[in-house]
């Protein structure tokens, strides 16, 4: 006989496998798309079909031996990310951190100023963040795209309140050993905020990587564009290769599966305790 709880769960996993299919019909689609040669793409567009006969990896092919740029596009977006989530990760937690268990003149302001600018659009930070790269000659570089993702708001707030939660006992015994306020961060503190920066790693790398506006304003030459720059590049008014464009996209989806498997350990627990505490 079936109790009521089993029932129950029996109904929610049914519900959430479904859910879960339907959320990777797209993939599939995209992926299927991947396969098919242009001309059958451009005439019956991207469906659930699967014309067996039509599928190759040709798209693949060129893409591996012909495709100029797109390695050139892939290794600019696996540096631009790694930089910034590195980055981010270490300034960011440093900040939150510092919010989180110190008692300083200005603390609950800078808090509030924080909270504030994940309010304000990234659109209108834009202009003046355009201009300051142009002064700074950085237009066109690594840098360029990097430099203003180093703090991300989210990341400190979030920073903040998983580091609220963290016993200050242990502070206090660091500091009665001699331990400097840098080493009871990094030797005490930061091993017990591992989940936070798993989660914020995989949160920030994959808002690195798809990063298509910011890009597109401060980068010019072909050669330093990052994939969803340079694969937007595929579509023109004078053609538009699809077929290259959905198998490249394909492509980008490695590096944010590979990102998620390595930091899927903490990922949930980063961002259920990042989220209560405080």
């Amino acid at each position: 006989m079936v109790t009521r709880d089993r029932l129950f769960t029996i109904i929610i996993t049914v519900v959430i496998a479904f859910v879960a299919i339907l959320a990777l019909f797209p993939l599939f689609s995209l992926m299927i798309s991947s396969l098919r040669p242009s001309s059958e793409l451009m005439r019956n567009g991207i469906t659930l079909s699967i014309p067996f006969k039509e599928l190759n990896f040709n798209n693949y092919t060129y893409i591996f031996t012909e495709s100029g740029n797109y390695w050139s596009w892939y290794m600019n977006s696996i540096l631009i990310s790694a930089a910034s989530i590195i980055l981010c990760l270490f300034f960011s937690s440093m900040v939150g951190y510092a919010l989180a268990v110190y008692e300083f003149k200005g603390n609950r302001f800078i808090f509030i100023l924080v909270l504030l600018i994940l309010m304000v659009p990234f659109e209108i930070l834009m202009l003046p963040l355009y201009q300051l790269m142009i002064e700074l000659q950085m237009i066109d570089t690594y840098l360029a795209v990097i430099l203003p993702m180093m703090v991300a708001p989210i990341a400190v707030f979030f920073f903040r309140q998983y580091a609220s939660g963290l016993p200050k006992d242990l502070m206090e015994s660091a500091r009665m050993d001699g331990c400097t306020e840098y080493g009871i961060f990094f030797r005490i503190m930061a091993p017990l905020m591992l989940p936070s920066f798993a989660a914020m790693a995989i949160l920030q790398g994959l808002s690195s990587w798809n990063n298509f506006l910011w890009p597109l304003v401060v980068l010019r030459s072909n050669t330093m564009f990052t994939l969803p720059v340079g694969l937007a590049t595929l579509l023109t008014p004078y053609g538009n290769n699809y077929d290259i464009l959905i198998a490249g996209s394909v492509m980008t989806i490695l590096p944010v599966v590979i990102l998620f498997l390595f930091f899927q350990r903490y990922f949930i627990e980063g961002l259920t305790v990042g989220g209560v505490k405080g």
